[in-house]
C-alpha cells in the first residue's frame, strides 16, 4: 500500500511505500572500490592542482605542499568564474547574465582511501570550519548572493574524482530550490507565528519513530515527507538561519551527528553513494529570520525516471519509519 504525503514547506506530494518498504539490502549496488592510480588530491600531488585558497596545515609547512589535513583550491573546471561583472540583460522573454561566481573544492583529507564517514571528529570538525570561514569570506564579494556547500559521494551521484571532497559554488542568485523553502517557511510564519523547522524538530523528537540520532545541539532524522529512500535531514536544535553563523561548539556538535550518520549510512547500505547540500539563508537580501538551515543527505538508490520528472511527484520505495528503524538499530 502506498501513501501521498504533503510537504509542509515546499507543498511538494510524495508517494511512498508503507506497507512493503524496500529494504536495506534490496537495493542493487555496485560496490564502491577505490583505485590507487596517480591522484591530484592526494598529499604530495599539490602540484597538479591550482594553487591552494586556504588549508588547515602543520606551522611549519608552506602553501601547496605537504602537510595539509584540510585543503581548499580553486575548481580546476569551476561553473562560474569570479572575472568580470554580471551584466544582467535580456532578449525579448529570455533572461541571462555573465557566469559570474566562484566554485571551490574542499579536500577533506590527504590520504586516498579515507572517506568522509571515516573522518575522526576532529578531523570533519576542521572540515565544517573551513566551510564556514570559506562562506565567511565569500559574503564579502557583493556580486555573491548565496553559497552552496554540497558533497558528491560515489560517481553514480556526480564525484568524478574518487578522493574525498565536497565543493563550494558562491552565486549571483538564490537557488530556486532555496526560495521554495524560503516562501514555504515564510507562508508558515505568517500563518502560526512559529517556525516549520522548530515545529518539525519538536513533532519529530516528541514522535521518535523517524529520528536516527541527536546529541545537545542536533538531531537527524527521516523526514516525514522524504524524495529518496534512507533520505536524512540534520538540523540545529536551536532556531539559526545562517550556517555561517555557527560557533565552533556547535561545529564540534555537527562535526560529532554528522560522522555518526554518515557512518550508519555506510554501514546498513553498504557504503552507497550520496549527495548532501547545506541549505541556509542568503547572504544578504532575502535572508528571513523564519528560515532555519539545515542538511539535507541523500543516498543515491535508484534513479529518477520519467513519472518524477514528468508530474514532479517522488516515488519512494522505502518509508521514513522503515529507514530511519533500519539506521537507528546500526548501534
Amino acid at each position: 500500500m502506498s501513501q501521498l504525503r504533503r510537504d509542509p514547506v515546499t507543498g511538494r506530494w510524495i508517494i511512498v511505500n508503507i506497507s512493503d518498504p524496500k529494504k536495506p539490502g534490496d537495493f542493487d549496488l555496485e560496490p564502491q572500490v577505490k583505485k590507487l592510480s596517480s591522484c591530484p588530491f592526494c598529499s604530495g600531488n599539490e602540484g597538479e592542482t591550482p594553487p591552494e585558497i586556504d588549508a588547515v596545515r602543520a606551522a611549519d609547512t608552506r602553501p601547496d605542499t605537504p602537510g595539509w589535513s584540510v585543503r581548499v583550491i580553486p575548481n580546476k573546471f569551476p561553473a562560474l568564474t569570479t572575472e568580470g561583472n554580471l551584466d544582467k540583460r535580456g532578449i525579448g522573454l529570455y533572461d541571462m547574465s555573465n557566469g559570474v561566481g566562484q566554485h571551490e573544492v574542499i579536500v577533506e583529507t590527504p590520504e586516498h582511501n579515507r572517506d568522509m564517514a571515516d573522518l575522526t571528529r576532529e578531523e570533519l570538525n576542521n572540515v565544517i570550519l573551513k566551510y564556514r570561514s570559506r562562506s565567511l569570506e565569500l559574503e564579502k564579494d557583493e556580486r555573491f548572493r548565496y553559497v552552496l556547500i554540497f558533497k558528491n559521494h560515489g560517481a553514480s551521484a556526480g564525484a568524478s574524482l574518487e578522493h574525498s571532497h565536497s565543493q563550494l559554488v558562491a552565486l549571483p542568485i538564490v537557488p530556486k530550490r532555496v526560495k521554495e523553502e524560503l516562501k514555504g517557511a515564510s507562508n508558515y510564519f505568517e500563518y502560526r507565528e512559529r517556525c516549520v523547522f522548530c515545529d518539525m524538530i519538536a513533532q519529530e523528537l516528541e514522535d521518535g519513530r523517524r529520528v536516527v540520532s541527536e546529541n545537545e545541539e542536533f538531531v537527524a532524522f527521516c523526514p516525514f515527507v522524504p524524495r529518496f529512500a534512507f533520505e536524512t535531514w540534520i538540523l540545529p536544535k536551536a532556531h539559526e538561519q545562517n550556517f555561517k553563523s555557527i560557533d565552533d561548539k556547535k561545529a564540534g556538535s555537527m562535526a560529532a551527528i554528522l560522522k555518526d550518520t554518515l557512518m550508519r549510512i555506510k554501514k546498513v547500505l553498504r557504503d552507497p553513494p550520496y549527495n548532501f547540500i547545506i541549505h541556509t539563508a542568503p547572504l544578504r537580501d532575502g535572508g528571513s529570520d523564519d528560515y532555519h538551515w539545515h542538511l539535507e543527505l541523500m543516498p543515491k538508490l535508484a534513479n529518477v525516471a520519467g513519472f518524477e520528472w514528468g508530474s514532479g511527484f517522488y516515488i519512494n520505495p522505502t518509508s521514513p519509519e522503515f529507514a530511519a528503524k533500519c539506521l537507528r538499530e546500526e548501534d
